[in-house]
């Protein structure tokens, strides 16, 4: 049999394989929407390709786009593909979140809760959610409780190769994703306040030893501020109903975001100032770029998905009040409450789940029907819908000829590609155009402004229209 120390290096296994369990299930039943189209449109591209991509638009994920570069590389491009190392940094955050726990609270009241807490975090839809998405935030919600774990060790047991692996993990962090650095904020805070019990050039070396990291990240930072009014343009300033609604944004459930904030709430009065570290790593954060949001357009709820597994310990300490089987009960409810929402998720990742764009069913329309020799227009074209995207990562190269298109998102080193100057002397060469507009339009045609849309209206007619959600299908004759 073995001891609390064998139980300690094996708490992680139960959380790890049930939160990779529920994330693999049903993770290609949703299609990709439109920001995992940006990252396989970015993974597609050559490095230096990627290196233009971030000078102009989308600095920030740059070294998450050049990650999943390599990935689809090797792995190829299919749904699940793009999305397995989600779902794979997903399973590691419960069961370094169970771990964290067992460190921060001590052997067996430790065990318990990081247990629980690995095991409730599995269970949200918001850890589905993020877990099947060709996105950055899992990989970054794994590094931040990575970093917290590293800091803890370094604190209790100091050692230059763990102050070492420190800054590493948060130099990975800053490169997978620069909000989540707020982090730090939660790290000072702690590495201050035990500064009576602990030597006192501890905060000097937890500054000394992210030196390298803030030189590192300070070019990122710089290029992404400049970026940020065309990378963030649809971003509104923060208000305060915004806080209300981030348990629920992040949990991916109103319900079971409510529960998380109780159980939370619950277990930082349990754990007086042990509670220290787990509860400045969601406050601070959350009040940071909400405070920053008020001022600067930032606040985006899916930004703060790191802070959640710091919740879920809490969380799992109030458990710890009762025995195992009603806390395990707890747990379970909480899944059962989120059942809504995790079939939902696997239907579209939109949010609300109301805004679903159905790319893929436009492009089995174009295919089933387009003859050899046609040609497509989409409207509008440099839209955060993709259009273009939707239709080439389901056609690939069978989609029809993109007319207008005079320079492709690649040469281009943007999201969207440059398109004729004069519409009317590119289409002169087309007799049967397909048309894909954004929202459900009874006259296509009509939606299409400027002197593209003057350009259809002169040349062609609209032979056929297939409404999809949100999207509009036409095929158009001369």
């Amino acid at each position: 049999m073995g001891g609390p120390a064998h139980t300690g290096r094996v708490i992680w296994i139960g959380p790890a394989l049930l939160t990779l369990a529920v994330v693999l299930t049903g993770i290609d039943h949703a299609q990709p929407w439109r920001d995992e189209l940006a990252t396989w449109s970015a993974a597609s591209r050559s490095p230096g390709d990627l290196v233009r991509l971030a000078g102009t638009i989308d600095a920030a994920t740059s070294p998450y786009y050049l990650f999943m570069h390599a990935w689809v590389a090797v792995f190829g491009d299919s749904v699940t593909a793009l999305r397995l190392p989600a779902a794979l940094a997903m399973a590691a955050t419960a069961g370094l979140t169970a771990v964290l726990g067992q460190r921060l609270l001590g052997t067996r009241a430790g065990l318990l809760a990081g247990l629980l807490a690995g095991l409730l975090l599995a269970v949200l839809p918001g850890t589905s959610r993020y877990g099947q998405e060709a996105r950055p935030y899992a990989l970054a919600t794994l590094l931040a409780v990575l970093a917290t774990l590293l800091l803890v060790e370094a604190t209790t047991r100091p050692r230059w190769t763990r102050w070492a692996g420190y800054a590493a993990a948060v130099a990975a962090l800053g490169l997978t994703h620069l909000v989540a650095l707020t982090l730090l904020a939660a790290h000072a805070v702690t590495v201050l306040a035990t500064r009576r019990t602990a030597p006192p050039s501890r905060p000097l070396r937890w500054a000394l030893v992210l030196l390298p990291t803030v030189l590192l990240l300070t070019p990122l930072v710089l290029i992404a501020r400049e970026q940020r009014s065309r990378q963030l343009g649809w971003v509104e300033t923060a208000r305060p109903d915004d806080l209300a609604a981030l348990a629920g944004g992040v949990a991916q459930s109103g319900v079971v975001g409510g529960v998380l904030v109780g159980l939370a709430a619950l277990g930082a009065a349990r754990l007086g100032r042990r509670a220290l570290l787990p509860g400045l790593a969601v406050l601070l954060p959350v009040l940071l770029l909400f405070a920053a949001g008020l001022v600067v357009p930032l606040w985006v709820p899916r930004y703060l998905v790191f802070v959640v597994p710091f919740a879920c310990l809490l969380a799992g300490a109030a458990l710890t009040a009762v025995p195992l089987p009603p806390a395990l009960a707890v747990v379970a409810l909480a899944g059962l409450l989120g059942l809504p929402d995790q079939a939902a998720l696997r239907r579209t990742h939109e949010w609300p789940r109301s805004a679903t764009v159905d790319y893929r069913g436009v492009a089995r329309i174009v295919a089933d029907g387009q003859r050899p020799g046609d040609a497509v227009v989409y409207s509008p074209r440099e839209s955060w819908l993709f259009l273009d995207l939707g239709l080439a990562y389901h056609l690939g190269d069978r989609r029809p000829r993109d007319v207008l298109a005079t320079e492709d998102q690649a040469r281009r080193g943007d999201l969207w590609a440059a398109e004729c100057a004069r519409p009317a002397e590119c289409l002169a060469g087309a007799e049967r155009l397909w048309l894909v507009v954004a929202g459900r339009r009874d006259d296509p045609l009509a939606a299409v402004p400027g002197a593209k849309g003057d350009a259809l209206r002169a040349d062609f007619t609209v032979e056929r229209v297939w409404p999809r959600p949100g999207l509009t299908v036409a095929l158009l004759t001369r």
